[in-house]
């Protein structure tokens, strides 16, 4: 009997998800023993060529991870969702836009000239920047289009499930790997991750007073968190409140507080307004100087409130004249 075909592909990520993968350790070697793999590009070499081939519905899985901003992206994800039985969203890019979704709080043009022609290690004295179509030495060259938005996965394809985590742990991908090979996945469309907050299995739940009160916030930059101490208690900003478990606590245990990359509990409609509204609930702020100076000592708010889900937040992007495709 064949053994399931199953593809991983990245697109706008760092890599990390591949990680996950090797991570597996000796366990990898289970997983390709039950499955033969027909596409990696982190570690085979396949060609696009190579996918084209497959007929459709060939494949049992592609994991897919990384936020789409290309238009070579957006061929590959299309090709793979035609090629293969069904998709996962691997990761906080695929699942929810992730860092480089970030972008969509600026615009293409500004993102371009701070790349090729202000940073400060930049020597461009022609101010050449990319080109979709140039020629060189005679022969005509192509890249591929850089997109005004940064997208996550299911808003350019349908996505049968996701895989959360900045990188997802090896654990549950191993579980939903197993899940898939012995046909007992969960409704299309789930989250495979916990449906409860990471703040009620956070081993520093019981140190959180009943009656919080948050002055003002420290920077990890400058202040060490309390080892023991729940992080909003001691005035750091934690996601924990508005984003899902099934983390392993992994960032708690290195006494850094919750960034968010599970995305929110199924009751959530907008990370960020969630915990915005929570920490806002709580400020100890009686003047409208006091207002001003327990806001202000959140530094980066977008950054930190939408750190991963900025794309598929209510927000989604910075607002541009209308018309302009930037």
């Amino acid at each position: 009997m064949a053994k399931p075909k199953v593809a991983f592909y990245w697109c706008a990520s760092c890599g990390g998800c591949e990680e996950t993968i090797v991570d597996l350790a000796e366990d990898i070697l289970k997983v390709v023993e039950a499955v033969d793999i027909v596409l990696w590009p982190v570690a085979l070499d396949f060609k696009l060529k190579d996918v084209k081939a497959w007929k459709p519905g060939e494949v049992a899985v592609a994991f897919i991870n990384g936020a789409v901003r290309l238009s070579e992206q957006e061929e590959w994800v299309k090709l793979l969702r035609e090629k293969c039985s069904l998709v996962v969203a691997f990761g906080s890019c695929a699942h929810l836009g992730g860092i480089p979704g970030l972008a969509n709080a600026t615009t293409r043009d500004e993102i371009i000239a701070n790349k090729y022609l202000r940073a400060p290690t930049v020597n461009n004295p022609e101010g050449t920047v990319p080109q979709e179509k140039s020629k060189v030495n005679g022969f005509e060259l192509e890249l591929p289009n850089f997109w005004k938005d940064v997208k996550a996965l299911d808003e350019v394809i349908d996505v049968d499930y996701y895989l959360p985590g900045c990188p997802p742990p090896f654990e549950t991908v191993a579980t939903a790997v197993n899940a898939i090979l012995e046909n007992k996945l969960p409704p299309k469309g789930s989250v495979i991750a916990p449906e409860k907050a990471l703040c009620e299995t956070c081993p520093r739940n019981e140190s959180k007073p009943d009656d919080l009160t948050i002055t003002s916030f420290k920077r990890l930059a400058t202040s060490t968190p309390d080892p023991e101490k729940c992080f909003l208690a001691d005035g750091f900003l934690c996601m924990g409140p508005a984003t899902r478990g099934g983390c392993g606590e992994r960032c708690i245990n290195g006494n850094m507080p919750c960034r968010g990359c599970f995305g929110p509990t199924p009751d959530v409609l907008d990370a960020g307004l969630k915990m915005l509204s929570a920490v806002a609930s709580r400020g100890a702020a009686d003047t409208e100087q006091a207002s001003q100076d327990f806001a202000d000592s959140l530094v980066d708010p977008l950054g930190t409130l939408y750190r991963f889900s900025l794309p598929v937040s209510m927000l989604r992007r910075r607002l541009v004249p209308t018309g302009d495709n930037q």
